[in-house]
């Protein structure tokens, strides 16, 4: 048994969720793709899959086994590529990861610039506000905002972003500026939340010397949409709190202006991650070199 062409049988059938889908993706019988999956089973002593008449499942063993599938093959590819020259060359597809309007105003252009440079080349950007497993999705680079947790991933710092507080002119001439993080209180505040638990707030002090103030603000409007509590801000409603790239645009334009800057808490790195341990072939090399040259001369992302 083919034991490599078996896991690349079990990971179509788990993706299409399906044994004829995988067969007609796989150009086989739909009886060859079920005697595959039967022994790789019987190989590994677990059952894989949950068959009904209209749907196959993966069982726990079986989302387990589909992650290091992915991971194994992918190495097999890396390995291939080697040998055929691909490491010298970019080619093939580049799957990206970033969070929703960082991508859309930051990554987007890059992406559109590195296919220009490398025709050979075809790319996946993929924005999501949440922080994907791109060892276990397949990816082979993502932007990460905030500080990285202790993982196997190598890290390419970019920059830094900071939380700011922010409102429309005409709001702080009608209401008043807040000075200090308390006088929040007296504001109304929109929050971007996914949940309903209370909201904290770090700043710094003036005096610094690693002191922090937390406030946790009353948010009478929350949401988990970053441009809908935006909107409301631009038109005056209240103020929020956001990163400073997401806010740049619009205090360009003068739609907001931020306050309490001498509280600002401190900036957050952004960085360019992708897997640990096997030599980054020349299509991650080449965005990287590419994207690090863009990101880090854009002053939204280096400013003090």
């Amino acid at each position: 048994m083919d034991r490599f062409n078996a896991m690349k049988v079990y990971v179509r059938v788990a993706e299409e969720q399906g044994f004829a889908a995988a067969a007609r993706a796989l150009n086989m019988s739909p009886a060859a793709v079920t005697r595959t999956i039967a022994q790789l089973e019987d190989i590994i002593g677990a059952r894989l899959l949950i068959r009904t008449t209209r749907t196959v499942s993966m069982t726990e063993a079986g989302t387990r086994y589909l992650a290091d599938c992915k991971r194994l093959l992918a190495d097999l590819h890396e390995v291939e590529a080697a040998a055929g020259g691909a490491y010298a060359r970019p080619s093939g597809m580049l799957s990206i990861t970033a969070p929703v309007q960082f991508g859309q105003v930051h990554v987007a252009p890059i992406v559109g610039r590195y296919l220009d440079q490398y025709p050979d080349m075809r790319a996946r950007l993929m924005l999501f506000d949440r922080i994907v497993n791109i060892v276990e999705e397949g990816i082979d680079l993502a932007v990460r905002i905030g500080h990285l947790a202790d993982s196997s991933l190598s890290a390419i710092r970019i920059g830094q972003v900071r939380q700011v507080v922010c409102g429309a002119p005409a709001y702080f001439d009608r209401v008043g500026v807040p000075e200090i993080p308390a006088d929040l209180a007296g504001h109304r505040i929109i929050a971007t939340t996914g949940s309903s638990a209370r909201l904290d707030w770090q700043f710094n002090t003036l005096s610094g010397g690693g002191r922090k103030i937390q406030v946790s603000p009353d948010a009478r409007w929350q949401t988990n949409s970053i441009e809908a509590a935006r909107k409301a801000v631009i038109d005056g409603w209240g103020i929020m709190r956001m990163l400073s790239y997401q806010a740049a645009p619009f205090i360009s334009d003068g739609s907001l202006q931020t306050v309490l800057d001498d509280h600002a808490p401190d900036p957050v790195p952004v960085h360019l991650v992708h897997p640990e341990g096997r030599h980054a072939p020349a299509k991650v090399r080449s965005f990287i070199d590419l994207a690090v040259e863009t990101l880090r001369s854009n002053p939204v992302l280096n400013s003090d």
